[in-house]
């Protein structure tokens, strides 16, 4: 035994008449005395079997038991629970408290004031906590019925639509979640340029002066022709192409797509095509990137209605006819142009261009991988006897209500600010115009902050500011990585070297944060029906049913107007008569 004492047992008594212990009386057992006995039943609760709280070992005398039913667990006059002892072993322990004193709750001046005005300051301390309180209480009801507001709006945003149909020969090939481009990392040395097609005219340095005090109205240019060619359609690409200049081919546009399609909300959509061992990447005619995006990672939901002017669609129009007046406007037009290597490739001769330069550049991706992508400059500056090449896009501005920013009273004070706003409302479409004046090696990127003359006039625009940055600065503002985004197309330009000849789409689902790969069929996104004139019979009578479908209008105008002065002349007027004759003879025409 441990101790080297021994445990007793004692004696376990015997019933031979029955089950459970036998009669006490006829037992001598050594039992401690005073031990109660309390009868209960199963439906009564249990308190507590000891309480080893209630005895105070400083002073046992004073914490008595209040409370009758709990005598029968005071063992303290049994001899045989050694209590008292303990209680005198004890006695002598004192608890330290080392909590400081409680200082005084109004200061020191009020330490020595009569106690009659304590209870009136009592009560304005209380009153004017009631007053916080009722603050506080309606600012948590007023932030929980606007975030019930915005979830309600974000409830009822209908979903986003593809910006291409499905159909359902397609074959899905692949499904690529936006989380793993954010881990891709590729270095392209520098790249060199191949051809430079076009001209460009000087920058008018007065708009840097601009400000909403001055405004300038924004200028049309209708007679000047803007081009969105794709890249298969361009016989620039097409002859490097032939000359096996490189492996891989692509616009500008369609690179800056690829590289900021993780801040991508709305859906768009880019065709491969894989002949022999190159690399195509087109858009589609009439395709949402020669769009500009317009709020597309606000937080504030547009309207749907594709009607309506401040729908996405109408604004992305609004923004694409914005910036091509903008870059033209702000140039200087006299007629001095820089010319390069080779003229505008889409235009014809004597036909009147925008001011753009095309920069056909080439990186390596591989020991045997080349890119050639086409990218676009808008205008040039002379800086100390050095040209600059410039990147001019517009911002702007529908309705202050939707950014909450008023750019009228904010520009001038806190540009910042509106700048800030910006870059969380259009996120993807700054990202893009970056990496494009990244792409394109432009030295300065010109942001014009552009407003309409009132916000339900969707046609008539005024410039406000003009503000100029560098890109590579501004890339690192906007938290814009080159490796990241030359790591993105990489990883799609080795994905679909894998695939065999063919066509395919890539197309980014509207709803999540991936982009899917399609295999289409090689007739896909074209229109082959050529509609064939008609034989000139047939012309004349298609032609005479135009013009008496508007002979018919006119007649129900000149009806209107009979019966107008009628009641208002009566017959005998000489210019009711005239209408009158005119009418029965355009009708005898329609007879």
């Amino acid at each position: 035994m441990v101790g080297g004492g021994e445990f007793e047992v004692g004696e376990v008594p015997f019933n031979p008449d029955g089950w459970g212990p036998p009669d006490s009386s006829n037992l001598n057992l050594n039992l401690p005395v005073n031990v109660p006995f309390a009868p209960f039943s199963r439906s009564d609760k249990l308190g507590r079997i000891a309480d080893w709280t209630r005895t105070n070992y400083n002073n046992p005398n004073q914490n008595r038991s209040k409370n009758p039913s709990d005598s029968v667990f005071d063992f303290s006059n049994d001899d045989s629970f050694p209590s008292s002892g303990a209680a005198d072993d004890d006695s002598s322990f004192r608890l330290v408290d080392g909590k400081p004193p409680p200082k005084p709750k109004f200061g020191p001046k009020w330490r020595f004031q009569q106690q009659r005005q304590l209870p009136q300051r009592r009560d304005e301390e209380v009153e004017a906590k009631k007053r916080e309180a009722e603050k506080e209480r309606a600012r948590r009801d007023r932030h929980y019925n606007n975030n019930r507001s915005n979830a309600n709006n974000f409830m009822r945003r209908e979903p986003l639509k593809s910006s291409v149909d499905i159909q359902p020969e397609w074959n899905m090939l692949d499904q690529i979640p936006f989380s793993t481009f954010s881990k891709l990392s590729f270095s392209v040395p520098e790249p060199e340029d191949l051809l430079l097609c076009g001209a460009l005219e000087f920058y008018d340095r007065s708009f840097d002066r601009i400000t909403p005090k001055n405004e300038r109205r924004l200028e049309r240019f209708k007679n000047r022709n803007f081009f969105k060619v794709t890249t298969t359609d361009d016989p620039v690409i097409r002859r490097l192409a032939s000359e096996d200049k490189a492996t891989v081919f692509a616009t500008d546009t369609i690179l800056s797509t690829l590289m900021c399609a993780p801040r991508s909300v709305y859906s768009w959509d880019i065709v491969v095509q894989r002949v022999g061992n190159k690399l195509f990447f087109d858009k589609r005619d009439g395709s949402q990137l020669d769009l500009l995006s317009v709020h597309e990672t606000s937080q504030e939901p547009l309207p749907e209605a594709k009607d309506d002017i401040n729908s996405s669609y109408s604004l992305g129009v609004e923004a694409a006819y914005i910036n091509q007046n903008f870059s033209q406007q702000v140039l200087i037009r006299d007629g001095k142009k820089v010319a390069f290597d080779e003229p505008n490739p889409f235009a014809s001769e004597g036909e009147e261009v925008a001011s753009v330069a095309y920069r056909y550049r080439r990186w390596k991706l591989d020991n045997d991988m080349y890119l050639v992508a086409r990218c676009e400059v808008q205008s040039v500056v002379e800086i100390n006897n050095q040209r600059s090449f410039l990147t001019l896009n517009a911002l702007n501005e529908f309705d202050s209500k939707y950014s909450g920013v008023d750019w009228r009273q904010k520009l001038e004070t806190q540009r910042g600010a509106v700048l800030a706003t910006e870059l969380k409302n259009n996120a993807n479409k700054m990202a893009k115009w970056t990496a494009q004046a990244l792409l394109a090696s432009a030295d300065m990127m010109k942001l014009g902050y552009v407003s309409r003359v009132h916000p339900r006039d969707h046609f008539n625009h005024v410039i406000l500011a003009v503000v100029g940055y560098k890109p590579r600065e501004f890339a690192s503002q906007i938290n814009l990585n080159t490796s990241n985004m030359w790591g993105i197309v990489k990883s799609i330009v080795d994905l679909c070297m894998k695939l065999n000849e063919g066509k395919y789409v890539l197309v980014k689902d509207p709803s999540k944060p991936q982009v899917r790969i399609y295999e289409v069929p090689a007739d896909a996104f074209e229109n082959d029906y050529v509609e064939e004139p008609l034989p000139e019979d047939e012309q004349m009578m298609w032609r005479r049913r135009r013009w008496l479908h508007k002979l018919e209008g006119e007649v129900a105008i000149l009806e209107a107007r009979r019966h107008f002065k009628q009641q208002c002349y009566g017959w005998d007027n000489t210019l009711v008569n005239v209408i009158y004759h005119g009418e029965q003879f355009v009708c005898q025409l329609l007879k």
